[in-house]
């Protein structure tokens, strides 16, 4: 990479704002395993914002819960601690993402894309021994997140990728070198490491199409729900391509892509989630 593409790298990364501080405390706490109950609750209802949309979520029919919900405190009992974080940090990034774009990328469908890859890999990793379920989701939420960088900051180069892409039917990432000179990938591993999240989401991030070298269980559940996502339509990245999962993936998750989807619980019901996230 140029010494003047990186520069312009930085810049657009550094254009993003920044995620809420309470988000940001909110990982802290739950990455402490002394963290109790009481401390996250503390932390949101400090945040009116983050506050509203969680109590709205939570009391939607989705969950179907028997009564209203109409405090935190009691939220965090019904649907647990993990879940109030993950609905955190998604509205962290659904009020980070642009209305608008110049490179007319398709923001709601994206988010549904993401937010499909976050539960599915957030399900398949449940199902494995050391993956971590939470981790999992962070990284199917924020894997394509450069995409809104390059939309938001390099729009011409950007609309000009996804139209290769979409004409030619070729991937979205390789467009991108073309155009820019970098992928998504490199970006939104430079966004994720200025946000602070953990060496293994970014790089889980950044190498999201090495696919031969990497083989760890965070890596193989976002790639594997990431091609679920693509091959069910569940939203769009705007990236056509489908990839079979590779020798050492396979071996992490237990079978071909296929294989995987078959014997998954109900598919369609991880999109009626992701869609209830989307419209937080």
């Amino acid at each position: 990479m140029s010494p003047d593409l990186s520069q312009k790298l930085t810049n657009a990364v550094d254009g993003m704002p920044a995620f809420p501080k309470s988000v940001q405390h909110i990982l802290e706490l739950t990455r402490n395993v002394n963290c109790t109950p009481k401390d996250l609750v503390q932390v949101i209802d400090k945040d009116p914002v983050i506050t509203v949309k969680i109590l709205r979520v939570v009391n939607s029919a989705f969950y179907s819960l028997p009564k209203q919900i109409t405090s935190i405190n009691h939220a965090v009992v019904y649907l647990g601690f993990n879940t109030i974080k993950n609905l955190a940090l998604t509205i962290a990034a659904v009020g980070i993402l642009p209305q608008h774009n110049a490179a007319n990328f398709d923001v709601s469908q994206y988010l549904l894309h993401s937010l499909s890859t976050a539960v599915i890999a957030k399900k398949l990793a449940i199902q494995l021994d050391d993956a971590d379920p939470m981790d999992c989701f962070i990284g199917g939420l924020l894997h394509d997140f450069g995409k809104v960088v390059c939309a938001q900051f390099m729009p011409l180069e950007f609309k000009a990728a996804l139209e290769h892409s979409q004409i030619n039917q070729t991937s979205l990432h390789l467009a991108l070198r073309t155009t820019l000179g970098a992928d998504h990938a490199v970006i939104g591993s430079m966004l994720v490491e200025k946000w602070r999240f953990a060496p293994e989401l970014v790089n889980a991030i950044a190498r999201q199409y090495d696919t031969q070298e990497e083989k760890s269980e965070l890596f193989s559940c976002v790639f594997t729900a990431n091609q679920i996502s693509k091959k069910l339509c569940f939203g769009s990245g705007g990236n056509p391509m489908i990839y079979e999962l590779t020798t050492q993936v396979e071996e992490v998750m237990g079978g071909t892509l296929d294989q995987i989807i078959s014997k998954a619980d109900d598919l369609n019901a991880s999109f009626e989630e992701a869609k209830l996230f989307a419209n937080i």
